[in-house]
């Protein structure tokens, strides 16, 4: 068994009218099956409404499966013994760090979480100082978060979350609310992670320039898995996924336009490297 698992899972929004009585009920997640490995990198992809987030949020047994079931690292997200135990191996980064920060100062919100874990106070010092260094925002350590752009108020909070050593970090779309430099600081960082630290990722995104680097992806559609594979794989559907509603990185797309137009180049293309390769060889060969 995978660090994460899901079985079928399903969850049902229930909606009431003023009376309490049942106005109808959505099923946001449909049957979804996951089994993610220890020290992978996975994108999960969707329009908005697609379920994508509504499953992260089962990951940290925020919700609860309708029907179904979720095992964190072996642990039954519905066994409430175990509820505090996942939520450590499973931290949960949100859209927007104002959420996350409750501390005056950098270094006071990032020992907050192992403060409350019970850590010695020696050792979260140690935890705070090497999970910021980790997504480098260790220089910022005094400062207030109030002081700091979106981008590093986004690192402080994933800062907050290494510190209590999860073996997974859920990230549910987290650079939602920044600018395209804030969320290249981000992914950056948590690629980082993945690549040094060994952590789990699970990246909830419909940015696709941010799940080029992952191991995996699964896209959402209505709640159900609509497409897996590598982000090559992936991005060699380039019809497919405008079916879906899903943007395609600009490369990606010119390269399946200049497919199109009769150009030989090869499905999948994910860089400007990769496109600037692949039409030297097509001169080369034409000469």
């Amino acid at each position: 068994m995978g660090i994460i698992r899901t079985d079928r899972l399903v969850f049902e929004y229930i909606r009431r009218d003023e009376e309490g009585n049942v106005e109808g009920i959505t099923r946001a997640v449909d049957e979804v099956d996951l089994d993610v490995q220890q020290g992978e990198f996975i994108a999960i992809l969707g329009h908005n409404g697609s379920g994508k987030s509504t499953l992260a949020k089962h990951i940290n047994a925020i919700l609860y499966p309708t029907e179904g079931s979720v095992w964190v690292d072996g642990m039954n997200t519905r066994d409430d013994k175990d509820l505090w135990n996942i939520r450590q191996e499973a931290g949960m980064v949100f859209q927007n760090p104002d959420n996350q920060i409750i501390g005056q100062v950098v270094e006071e919100d990032v020992g907050f979480g192992p403060e409350n874990m019970g850590v010695p106070t020696e050792e979260i010092w140690e935890r705070v100082e090497e999970s910021l260094k980790a997504v480098g925002m260790y220089k910022y350590r005094k400062f207030s978060p109030n002081k700091l752009s979106g981008g590093q108020k986004q690192r402080v909070s994933i800062a907050g979350v290494i510190a209590m050593h999860p073996k997974c970090i859920i990230l549910d779309e987290p650079t939602a609310m920044l600018d395209p430099n804030g969320r290249k600081e981000v992914v950056r960082a948590v690629r980082a992670l993945n690549d040094v630290e060994g952590i789990t990722v699970l990246l909830i995104t419909h940015y696709m320039e941010e799940i080029i680097h992952a191991d995996k992806v699964f896209v959402m559609d209505k709640g159900k898995i609509a497409m897996q594979g590598t982000p090559r794989e992936i991005f060699s559907q380039v019809e497919r996924l405008k079916q879906l509603r899903l943007d395609v990185p600009q490369v990606t797309l010119l390269a399946h336009e200049l497919q199109k137009s009769g150009i030989d180049l090869p499905a999948g293309i994910l860089t400007v490297e990769e496109l600037s390769q692949a039409l030297e060889h097509v001169q080369e060969y034409r000469r």
